[in-house]
């Protein structure tokens, strides 16, 4: 039952060693669950159907195992890095996989087709960015930053802001960044020094260090388009003082082609502990020419469009990143032989995959890859239904569930990625400790989802402070409603155990929500200090909620009472959510406790004491 279990869908089998092969059949399960086939109801998305969304799911599947995958070991081996005219090189094999990416129009997807895009929904694009991110995560995190600036110049740009870069922007033939930390100012933007100077014809110059600056150089493209957040002269003090300002690496000419450099440069490639081959670059710009976006000392609101677009999509490497890894670490232990189990052959060993620890290790893999999978595209189909509901009073609903679900989404995701890549690795034993057996690679990669696009305990105030305890609550309040709505529904006792344990979990969040909401005001450092604990608390129960309404799904599906194809699935998927209700989701009356308990646990050391002081 175990293996059955872990090779439902259409997951890792024949997918040896360090291979990648896309899952399409559990993403379009996915995009079901996510609500996408009721999207395609909207008008619209007249022009798009289901047909027609699940090829571009298969076609894409094929296009990332078979041309980015095999870009991702020697990516991994070489890294980019800086040559000796302040220019990055990719590794080999990079630029071409970029450039069939690009003339396929992989990226253009979800863009309005003014622009050169297909129209589609958000939703549908996540389930692409997923599988580009398995294929080779360190390449992916170049059209994520690309995507995200086309949402922030469809938002804030002027008419011919997009004219002149939108189109080439979607396609893909300028790639886009985000610049916006510096040396003395980390998560603090409201502490940067950039300096930005308006001349005379309306254009700016733009002077100052940037770090950590995800592919702000490299050889894919003969053009970048760099997002810079700066302060202008007699600006306000923090973050009502920034501006972002749009600085091209060659600013385009009369007919829109690239010009003369810009004068910015890459002065050094960070060496980091994974994503090697994704350039993070310290910039300097030497008053580069620039043009405003959006309103002066507006900058803050401006780039969190495009944050809050990219953080989502840094949440869909959480179970892109445990895919590859469940992929590799299922075909290491259906092969690997050692020990015996009570019906092994005399004289035989039994594979590793029958001895039930580690099946426990392979199906919490599974499932935490299924569930951040559905919270991941849950929250784009919400994004989608707030700007193309059919009414007003639905579209501000969504606004406001998908405003909730980006931390969760971000921070969630990315720490089920980590944990579900150390099981991974764990499955393997001391093999798995060897860079050779290519799944180390996979615990690097990982570890920097819960840091960059705004680290995890950044995400989990936001959603505390500013999504729950600035409302009340409400918003928290009404998706715990439709988690409830789920469990009243579930058939018992198939789904007895999800039933029982989302039930609890559903208690939970709503007394921690209530808590939380009240509290803030006279205690803020008590919720702060439990912060952490009540995103998890949401994140582990909407991934119950989305595992049992996954289940429900494959239960209704199947032919009343027979034992075919579809009555197989439906019973792999009860089997999956109570796997994840159990070890998973039964946490949440722990985490409750954790969220209400308050700051007064973490006084030791905030205490004067000898070591600590």
């Amino acid at each position: 039952m175990a293996e059955r279990l872990m090779a439902g869908g259409s997951t890792s089998e024949g997918a040896g060693g360090s291979s990648y092969r896309a899952p399409v059949a559990d993403i379009t399960e996915a995009l079901q669950v996510a609500g996408v086939w009721d999207l395609l109801q909207l008008p619209d998305f007249a022009h798009v159907d289901r047909p027609t969304v699940e090829q571009v799911v298969v076609e894409f599947g094929r296009f990332a195992s078979e041309v980015i995958s095999p870009t991702d070991a020697a990516g991994d081996s070489a890294g980019s890095r800086r040559d000796d005219r302040g220019g990055v090189v990719t590794p080999t094999g990079f630029k071409e996989a970029y450039g069939r990416y690009v003339e396929g129009g992989w990226g253009s997807l979800q863009f309005p087709e003014r622009y050169g895009g297909g129209g589609f929904p958000w939703a549908v694009a996540v389930a692409l960015q997923e599988m580009f991110a398995s294929a080779n995560m360190a390449l992916s995190i170049n059209p994520v930053l690309t995507q995200g600036a086309v949402e922030l110049l469809l938002q804030w740009g002027d008419d011919r802001q997009r004219d002149t870069y939108l189109p080439r922007m979607v396609s893909g033939y300028w790639p886009a960044t985000m610049e916006l930390t510096e040396p003395d100012a980390g998560s603090d933007l409201g502490a940067l020094t950039t300096r930005a100077t308006e001349q005379p014809d309306g254009t700016w110059r733009i002077s100052g260090t940037k770090i950590f600056a995800t592919w702000a150089e490299h050889d894919l493209a003969d053009n970048i388009v760099h997002f810079v957040l700066a302060r202008a002269a007699g600006a306000p003090a923090g973050t009502k003082g920034l501006s972002v300002f749009l600085v091209p690496k060659r600013p385009p000419g009369p007919s829109g082609e690239p010009g003369v450099a810009n004068s910015l440069r890459c002065a050094r490639v960070e060496e980091k502990l994974g994503i090697h081959a994704s350039p993070t670059c310290v910039m300097e710009y030497d008053d580069a020419a620039g043009e405003l976006v959006g309103a002066l000392h507006g900058g803050f609101r401006v780039m969190l469009t495009m944050m809050n677009m990219a953080r989502v999509s840094i949440g869909a490497e959480g179970p892109a990143v445990a895919e590859r890894a469940f992929q590799q670490a299922y075909a290491y232990a259906r092969e690997r032989l050692q020990g015996r189990r009570p019906s092994t052959p005399p004289g035989e060993r039994a594979p590793i995959i029958e001895h039930p620890d580690v099946a426990r290790m392979l199906l919490q893999v599974r499932t935490l890859t299924l569930a951040s999978r559905m919270v991941v595209y849950a929250a784009f189909a919400q994004r989608d239904l707030a700007r193309h509901g059919a009414g007003e009073a639905e579209r501000r609903q969504a606004e406001a569930r998908f405003g909730l679900l980006v931390p969760i989404a971000k921070a969630w995701a990315t720490d089920q990625g980590f944990l579900a890549t150390s099981l991974a690795l764990q499955v393997h034993g001391g093999s798995g400790y060897l860079e050779e057996a290519k799944v180390a690679q996979r615990l690097r990669d990982a570890r920097i989802g819960p840091i960059y696009e705004g680290t995890n305990g950044i995400q989990a105030i936001d959603l505390a402070v500013r999504k729950v305890s600035r409302d009340g609550g409400r918003a928290m309040s009404s998706l715990c409603d439709d988690v409830m709505a789920t469990v009243k529904v579930l058939p018992l006792p198939e789904l007895g155990p999800t039933a029982q344990a989302l039930e609890e979990a559903h208690g939970a969040l709503t007394e921690a929500t209530a808590w939380v909401a009240e509290k803030y005001t006279s205690s803020p450092d008590d919720v702060l200090a439990g912060a952490a604990a009540y995103l998890q608390l949401a994140g582990v129960t909407l991934g119950g909620w989305v595992m049992a309404k996954r289940a429900l799904v494959a239960w209704r599906g199947r032919p009343g009472g027979g034992a075919g194809q579809q009555e197989g699935q439906a019973e792999v998927a009860a089997g999956e959510s109570n796997f994840f209700a159990l070890e998973t989701l039964s946490d949440a009356p722990a985490l409750l406790r954790r969220v209400t308990a308050g700051s007064g646990r973490l006084t030791p050391l905030w205490s004067s004491r000898p070591g600590l002081a």
